[in-house]
């Protein structure tokens, strides 16, 4: 019996599946050793939180704040803040220590603060603190730290001084909060959960091969390559993070993890797959491990550089903060297939007939349903059906992204047991959502000193502005408090503070700003200040020009890995036609995905929008991982094709590549599910829309709506070239073909 058909598998293929099989241990012994030596000579650092990665290059915001700084000598906005409440009243005690702390501070007789340089006290007296929305029950103190204190430093130093400081009964202190400590808050997190989701994902991984192969013995062989996999991208990664402007963003730790393991474990169902149609055609062990090798190198080859393909062109985005993924994802990638291509097939030689014990013989026939669907879905009226029908659902679900606003969020990511998220809600209560992180507006090119009658009504006018709260202008503050604050010493420059009603890094704040900084033009024209610059400052104008840069960032990406895809299925299936449109369909799945998440999250779970950077990851991991799907089911019809009709090819070849196919998306949903383990709302937002974006992929259009298009396309689909095969092939009784099983 023919190990393999030569016309479907060249003799590279083969030439590699026999040294694999050959040098088997070697290959073991060398994997082993290389874990060794990356835990030795690898780093395994936990990277430093630095929020500068977020801010996209040229900041207009930052550079607004870093001009404010100069003109007045010192900064007004701050990151971290310290929360005092009381919903029956603060004392007056209380509050008169507050501003004696203050005033301690600054005179340097308070004792050793640390990198503590002023602190800030706010009460919200009503009527006279705009956005107060309750008397004497909330005071915040604003902390400002020492050029070249890390967040870390200033986090600890804000903790201790909370702890020393106000510490009496009727001090009443909540906690500290901004943006600051909620990132920390979220890194401290993150690094806490990441345990428990490498073990339940790999618990998931064992489930899932256990179930589908009937063995005890196959999820082990999947489980040590995707281990090992995974232990060396983390060490690679780490390394390369070194030399990567910024470092690795921590967001991108259990994205490592859910991808590598999904993907290894993906190959790994191929393998199997396609070991046991050869063992169950009556091979010895090293020849049906020859047969698997290469029948399925080829397909893990191409589609391991389609993922790390698509995610190397991330580099050509604008901020640090995205390229920081491209290199990242691509090299985790490349890790998972080197090992997936050597790895498997020496186990898979090792172990031969054990790796589907205690069955006792594998099933070599698809499944009876498998049979009848795709004999079903090649007869073109059904075809015609259940493709249109496809594509209305998918239509459908894909209308909800007209609604996606993009947000950051990072104190409303947390959960609510923790200080900053508890802090923040209290510092609300009292005042309004923007009060932790304000918006400053510098005013510049004006003789501020004579008309500060006019910043009263530009404070106003900015009052009456949609999603303002209150603000801080001289109007109602005493001259001594206006004159080095708001405007300065030269008059050459003056600064009001806005206080928004919502989370100020939410989507909803975000849009609130977008049409403020539209109006400033105008509103300084309508109160006479005619010459003056104006601009604003501030994390919800950081985050304003984050989401603008995502968006620009977004469209060249898509476009990037869509023309990566393309190339690449143009090449493996040397057609245009199918390629297109088996593209188009991945795009449609895609925007299926996002629209489901926009429904679920902004529309039920009444979220005021997505993190930034889910829908970006979300876009770029679908349609790589997509092409992967493409690659094993279209391409094993494809080669069969060259030997009889397209709709014979779909009939024979559907049926033993859909059960991996899902099998495979199945795998790859619930690892990016367990990213819902990890509280926080980015998290359980990409854990959403990956697991349902793969699901969609591999139960939906690669096992109904591709199918259903190529046998409506014929072979037309092949096009500009023609498809080879006229006749039928030998019944598969007398030449079984080993390929995947489903």
């Amino acid at each position: 019996m023919r190990s393999w058909r030569k016309s479907e598998v060249g003799s590279l293929a083969r030439s590699y599946a026999w040294l694999v099989v050959k040098l088997r241990w070697v290959i073991v012994v060398g994997w082993a050793a290389a874990t060794v030596a990356a835990a030795l000579t690898l780093p395994d650092t936990r990277p430093n939180s630095d929020l500068t990665g977020f801010a996209p290059p040229n900041s207009r915001a930052i550079a607004t704040e870093t001009a404010s700084a100069k003109a007045f000598g010192y900064p007004m906005l701050s990151r971290t803040v310290i929360v005092q409440r009381n919903e029956a009243g603060l004392s007056q005690a209380a509050q008169e220590r507050m501003v004696q702390r203050a005033v301690g501070v600054a005179k340097g007789t308070l004792g050793d603060v640390g990198p503590i340089a002023a602190v800030v006290p706010i009460a919200n007296a009503r009527g006279v603190f705009p956005a107060s929305t309750e008397p004497d029950t909330t005071a915040l103190n604003y902390v400002m730290t020492k050029p070249g204190t890390s967040f870390g430093e200033e986090l600890a130093a804000a903790e201790a001084f909370g702890q020393k400081h106000i510490n009496q009964p009727d001090d009443h202190l909540v906690g500290v909060t901004g943006t600051i400590p909620a990132q920390l808050t979220q890194t401290d997190i993150l690094y806490d959960r990441l345990p428990l989701l490498e073990i339940a994902t790999l618990v998931v991984v064992i489930v899932i091969v256990a179930l589908k192969f009937r063995s005890v013995i196959a999820p082990l062989v999947a489980l040590v390559t995707a281990g090992a996999s995974y232990f060396l991208a983390v060490r690679v990664t780490n390394y390369i993070g070194e030399y990567i402007q910024g470092g690795v963003p921590e967001e991108l730790k259990p994205l490592v993890l859910a991808l590598v393991l999904g993907i290894v474990t993906d190959y790994a169902i191929f393998y199997l797959s396609s070991m046991r149609t050869a063992l169950g055609g009556g091979m010895d062990r090293l020849t049906a491990a020859q047969t698997a090798a290469a029948q399925t190198n080829r397909i893990v080859l191409v589609a391991g550089i389609a993922v790390a393909a698509g995610s190397a062109a991330m580099l050509v985005a604008e901020s640090p903060f995205f390229r920081a993924f491209g290199p990242v994802l691509s090299i985790s990638v490349l890790t998972a297939m080197v090992v997936s291509l050597t790895l498997l097939p020496a186990l898979l030689a090792i172990f031969g007939r054990g790796l589907f014990w205690p069955s006792r013989r594998p099933r070599t026939r698809p499944r009876r349903l498998a049979r009848v669907t795709a004999r079903v879905v090649t007869v073109k009226a059904v075809a015609l059906l259940l493709g249109a029908a496809s594509i209305a659902g998918l239509a459908y679900l894909s209308a909800g992204m007209g609604q996606l606003r993009l947000g950051v969020s990072f104190v409303e990511a947390l959960p609510d047991d923790t200080e900053a998220q508890r802090a923040a809600d209290a510092a609300a209560q009292g005042f309004a959502a923007g009060i932790i992180s304000p918006t400053e507006v510098l005013l510049q090119g004006g003789n501020f000193t004579t008309e500060q009658d006019k910043l009263t009504q530009l404070a106003r006018e900015l009052e009456q502005q949609p999603g303002v709260a209150g603000v801080v202008g001289p109007g109602g503050l005493p001259q001594e408090a206006v004159s080095g604050a708001l405007v300065s010493e030269s008059g050459q420059a003056a600064r009001l503070v806005v206080i928004l009603d919502h989370d100020p890094l939410g989507a909803v704040a975000i849009r609130d700003l977008d049409q403020l900084s539209a109006a400033l033009p105008g509103l300084l024209q309508k109160v006479g200040l005619d010459g003056v610059t104006a601009g604003v400052a501030g994390d919800t104008a950081v985050a304003s020009e984050l989401v603008a840069a995502t968006t620009g960032d977004l469209r060249r990406i898509a476009i990037a890995v869509l023309v990566v895809n393309l190339v690449l299925l143009m090449v493996f299936l040397r057609a245009i036609a199918a390629p297109v449109l088996l593209l188009a369909c991945s795009v449609l799945a895609l925007t299926a995905s996002l629209g489901a998440l926009t429904m679920v999250f902004q529309g039920w779970l009444g979220h005021d929008g997505i993190t930034f950077y889910v829908p970006f990851a979300a876009s770029v991991l679908l349609l790589s991982l997509g092409s992967d799907y493409n690659i094993y089911g279209v391409g094993h019809i494809w080669t069969r094709a060259k030997h009889t009709t397209l709709r014979q090819a779909i009939k024979e070849r559907m049926p033993e590549t859909s059960g991996a196919i899902t099998a495979a998306g199945i795998t790859l949903a619930a690892t990016f599910g367990m990213l819902a383990l990890v509280p926080l709302r980015q998290f359980r937002e990409l854990a959403f829309v990956m697991a349902l974006g793969v699901l969609i992929d591999a139960i939906l259009v690669r096992s109904i709506l591709v199918p259903a298009v190529l046998a409506l396309l014929g072979r037309h689909s092949a096009w500009p070239r023609k498809l080879e095969g006229a006749q039928p092939a030998p019944s598969p009784a007398r030449a079984p073909a080993p390929v995947q099983n489903a």
